[in-house]
C-alpha cells in the first residue's frame, strides 16, 4: 500500500516567496498549477480516505479555481473531523467573508480566536489572494476595535484586552506586510497588560517599516518610561514632535500628572542642556539643529501655558535661531499675563543687546546675576564673544560708579554681570570680593579672592599679588581666622614688603598686625617649631621694626636653638 510522506510546510518568508512567485505569473498558468494540484490531492484522498491534509490541498485548489462552492463543501466535511481545526475555520471563515456570509464569517472567526491556535496560519493565509485576505484583516481589526470600546474595568477588562489581541494576531497575519495599524493597537494592549517587552517589540516592528510613524514613536517611548527608560523616552518624544506635534501634544496631555511632570520637565532639561551647549556661542541655530528645540518649546506651552519656564525657553530658542523680534513679541506677550520677573526682563536686556544697547543691556541683565545665576549663564551663551565682552566692561564700569558713591548693594548685580560675563577675570572677581566686603558678605568675598589668587599664581606682578593677600588677610580677620590672616599678611610681606608694610599699616593697623605676628610666633615656639616662630618674627619687625615683643622673641628664639641650623 501506498504511503503518503510526510512533508515539511513552508516557513512564512518562503510561502510568501512562493505565491509572489505564482502570482506573477500568468493566470492561465495559475488555473493549470491550481487544476494539477487538485488532481493530486483527489488522488492521495482514493489512497487514505482520512489523510485530511490532502483534503485540504483539494479544497485550495478549488478556491484557486474560483469553484467555491465546491471548495465550501470540501471544507464542511473537513470541519465535520475536526471542529476545533484552526487551519480548517480560517479557511471557512474567508471563504464565508468572500461570499457575503458575514454573520457566519464572524462565528468562524470567534471560534478560531477562542482555540488560540493562530501561530500556525500564515502558511494557509498566503493561498488565498489579497483582496480575500484584506477582508479578513479588516473584519478582525474591527472586531478587536469593538472589543476594546467595550472593554470594563477590573479582571473582565484583562481578558477582553487578551481576545482582542487574538483577533489582531489574525489581522496581522492576514495583512502581510500593511500591519502597522493592527500592530499599534496590540502593541497598545500588550502595554495594557504590562507586557512591556512584547509591546516593544510590536512598536519597534511598525517602526521598521514606518520610521516616521508618531503614534509608534509616542508609543514606544511610554514603554521605555514604564520601564525607567527616561533619556530614551525622550528620544523618541523629541522624535515624534519633530514629525507631528498634533498628535504628541495630546497623548502627553492625556498622561497622569506624575508621568506628564517627569517627561516635561525632561524635555525642558534636554532643551535647556543643548542650549548651553552650542559649539559656536552667538552664532544662530542650523535649522537640522533648531527644528526639535522649537518643537519641543511650543509643545510644552500647548501642553501647559501658565508654566513660565515654557515661555522663557521657547523665547530663548527663537533668540538662538536669530528670530529676535519674534522672540521678543513672545515675551512682551508673556508680560501680559504677569508682572516682569528678573527672567523675563533679562531677555528683554539680551534683545537690547542685540541691537546694540550694552548700557540698557547691562541694566536688564543685572538684576538676574544675584537671583540666577545659572539662567543667566545660559542667556550668556547666547551672546557672541565680542558682546560679552562689551557686556562685562559695562557692567564693571557701572559697578565701580555705584562703589564709589557708597551703593554696594545696587553695584552688587552689575559686578555679577561682569564676573559671568568677562569669564571670572581676576579685576572682575577682584571688583565683586571689594563690593561683598562692603556688604560684609566675607565668606562669598574670600572665595572670588581664592579664585584670584589661584588664577595668578604663576603670575608675575609681585605687587598686585601682594595686595591680593593683604586683602585675603583682612577678610580672614573679619571671620574671626587670625592664623590664616596673619598667614596671608607673612605671604604679602615676602613678595612685596614695602607696599605690604604701607597696606598694613593702613588696614588693620601697625599696632594690630604687630600684635597678630607676636602671637603666632609665640604660638609656634611653644609647639618647637622654631623656624615658623622665626618668620612670624621677622614678618612682624617688618611692619614695626621698634616692636619690644617682638625683639624680644627673636631673642627668646635665638636662645632655646641649640644648633641654629634652622636660621639660615
Amino acid at each position: 500500500m501506498l504511503q503518503q510522506s510526510p512533508l515539511l510546510g513552508p516557513s512564512r518568508a518562503q510561502g510568501r516567496c512562493q505565491r509572489e512567485a505564482v502570482e506573477t505569473r500568468g493566470p492561465a498558468a495559475q488555473e493549470g498549477d491550481a487544476r494539477g494540484v487538485h488532481q493530486l490531492a483527489t488522488l492521495l484522498m482514493e489512497l487514505d480516505a482520512e489523510d485530511e491534509a490532502s483534503r485540504l490541498l483539494a479544497a485550495d485548489a478549488l478556491y484557486r479555481l474560483g469553484c467555491l462552492e465546491e471548495a465550501h463543501k470540501a471544507l464542511l466535511v473537513a470541519l465535520s473531523r475536526r471542529p476545533q481545526a484552526a487551519p480548517v475555520l480560517v479557511r471557512l471563515a474567508l471563504l464565508q467573508l468572500r461570499r457575503g456570509f458575514f454573520y457566519d464569517a464572524n462565528q468562524l472567526v470567534k471560534k478560531l480566536v477562542q482555540s488560540g491556535d493562530t501561530a500556525c496560519l500564515q502558511p494557509t493565509l498566503d493561498v488565498f489572494c489579497l483582496e480575500d485576505r484584506q477582508l479578513l484583516r479588516g473584519h478582525c481589526h474591527t472586531r478587536a476595535l469593538a472589543i476594546l470600546r467595550a472593554r470594563p474595568v477590573g479582571a473582565d477588562g484583562r481578558a477582553h484586552t487578551k481576545e482582542a489581541i487574538a483577533y489582531l494576531s489574525l489581522a496581522i497575519f492576514a495583512s502581510g506586510s500593511e500591519a502597522s495599524e493592527s500592530l499599534l493597537a496590540r502593541a497598545r494592549c500588550y502595554g495594557f497588560l504590562g507586557q512591556k517587552k512584547t509591546a516593544m517589540f510590536d512598536f519597534n516592528a511598525v517602526l521598521r517599516a514606518e520610521p516616521g510613524n508618531v503614534q509608534a514613536l509616542c508609543g514606544r517611548a511610554l514603554v521605555h518610561l514604564a520601564l525607567d527608560q527616561l533619556q530614551e523616552a525622550l528620544d523618541d518624544f523629541v522624535s515624534a514632535l519633530k514629525l507631528g506635534p498634533e498628535t504628541v501634544v495630546p497623548e502627553l496631555s492625556s498622561l497622569k500628572p506624575e508621568a506628564r511632570a517627569l517627561i516635561t520637565q525632561g524635555l525642558y532639561s534636554r532643551c535647556r542642556a543643548l542650549l548651553s551647549q552650542l559649539p559656536d556661542p552667538g552664532a544662530p541655530l542650523e535649522d537640522k539643529d533648531s527644528q526639535g528645540l522649537l518643537a519641543v518649546g511650543e509643545a510644552l506651552i500647548r501642553i501647559d501655558a501658565q508654566q513660565p519656564h515654557w515661555h522663557l525657553l521657547l523665547a530663548d530658542i527663537l533668540t538662538a535661531r536669530g528670530s529676535y523680534e519674534e522672540a521678543g513679541t513672545h515675551l512682551q506677550n508673556t508680560l501680559h499675563s504677569a508682572p516682569a520677573s528678573e527672567a523675563v526682563q533679562a531677555r528683554l536686556g539680551l534683545l537690547r543687546l542685540k541691537k546694540g544697547d550694552v548700557p540698557g543691556a547691562a541694566r536688564d541683565l543685572q538684576g538676574l546675576a544675584e537671583v540666577d545665576a545659572p539662567d543667566l549663564s545660559c542667556l550668556l551663551h547666547l551672546l557672541e564673544a565680542s558682546e560679552q565682552q562689551s557686556l562685562a566692561q559695562a557692567a564693571a564700569q557701572e559697578a565701580s560708579t555705584l562703589l564709589d558713591t557708597g551703593q554696594p548693594g545696587r553695584a552688587l548685580g552689575y559686578c555679577s554681570l561682569s564676573v559671568l560675563a568677562g569669564g571670572g577675570s581676576a579685576s572682575h572677581l577682584r571688583l565683586r570680593a571689594t563690593c561683598l566686603a562692603e556688604l560684609r558678605e566675607f565668606g562669598r568675598a574670600l572665595r572670588d579672592l581664592d579664585c584670584v589668587l589661584q588664577e595668578a599664581a604663576g603670575d608675575g606682578d609681585l605687587p598686585r599679588r601682594a595686595e591680593d593677600f593683604c586683602c585675603q588677610g583682612r577678610l580672614l580677620l573679619s571671620l574671626g581666622d587670625e592664623a590664616g590672616a596673619t598667614g596671608a599678611f607673612a605671604q604679602a610681606l615676602k613678595l612685596a614688603p614695602t607696599l605690604a608694610q604701607n597696606s598694613l599699616c593702613e588696614q588693620p593697623g601697625r599696632d594690630p598686625t604687630a600684635h597678630m605676628f607676636l602671637l603666632l610666633g609665640r604660638c609656634c615656639l611653644e609647639e618647637q617649631r622654631h623656624a615658623e616662630a622665626w618668620t612670624a618674627a621677622e614678618s612682624g619687625l617688618l611692619v614695626d621694626p621698634n616692636h619690644r615683643g617682638l625683639k624680644r622673641l627673636k631673642a627668646r628664639i635665638r636662645r632655646e636653638a641649640s644648633s641654629g641650623c634652622w636660621l639660615q
